[in-house]
């Protein structure tokens, strides 16, 4: 009877398993897609091998494919919203290492094994010492929005940097402030995704602020999308 339940649990896994496999879209794996997919399958494996009952290499296995799946859809998820958000701001995704540094453009997307980060310009975003979104800042954002909306489950993270001229308390607040008019915009779209907002002064600069070409780099609104609240981290450390 115990041998008939454990065959029929894993026809029935084998059937829930294969109509996930059918149903995820025909795309060249990207390198995150692999790499959540390899995760996964470890993790999996191993919570199969110390949960439950039975033989422990056939839970291995059910467990090392569902922690699989999982894994792969969310580096699927990872690799297409990258894709997908570059398009619609006309850019490509550039994972190149000095991407934020070298890159002549206003917004840069890039997206690593648990992100997509999407770095604005604060030359395209803001007026000096202003928190007020230019008109182009606007329709970039509410672009993004769009792409946003075929992922409910995404976590969004708004981050602001200044750079080191005037007082450390100011600049949090003026940080604060642009994050803040970015995450409004969001979040009023009416998209059900989680958003965050943080100001992190100038704490985090990617350059030293040893010239105007370099403070120009540090004064950045970024953008943080995350699977889940799992993957959500402090971006001012």
């Amino acid at each position: 009877m115990k041998k008939f339940k454990t065959l029929l649990s894993l026809s029935l896994i084998s059937v829930l398993l294969g109509g996930c496999v059918s149903q995820m879209p025909q795309v060249v794996q990207g390198q995150n897609t692999k790499k959540g997919a390899a995760i996964g399958a470890v993790t999996g494996a191993i919570l199969g091998t110390v949960t439950g009952k039975g033989n422990k290499a056939k839970r291995a296995a059910v467990g090392a494919t569902i922690g699989g799946i999982v894994g792969g859809v969310i580096g699927y998820n990872i690799d297409q919203q990258a894709k997908e958000i570059a398009q619609v701001l006309d850019t490509n995704v550039n994972n190149a290492p000095e991407a934020e540094i070298n890159s002549p453009d206003d917004i840069i997307v890039t997206n690593t094994n648990n992100y997509v980060k999407i770095t604005f310009r604060e030359s395209m975003m803001f007026p000096t010492n202003s928190d007020k979104l230019t008109a182009s800042a606007r329709y970039k954002v509410r672009k993004m929005i769009g792409v946003l909306r075929n992922y409910p489950s995404t976590i969004i993270q708004v981050v602001g940097h200044t750079d080191n001229r005037g007082s450390h308390s100011y600049n949090q607040k003026l940080s604060e402030r642009r994050a803040l008019s970015v995450a409004r915009i969001i979040k009023e779209s009416g998209i059900p995704n989680r958003v965050y907002k943080k100001g992190c002064s100038y704490d985090k600069p990617i350059v030293p602020n040893s010239d105007e070409k370099n403070m120009a780099l540090n004064r950045r609104v970024e953008i943080f999308l995350y699977p889940n609240e799992n993957f959500v981290v402090n971006q001012c450390i």
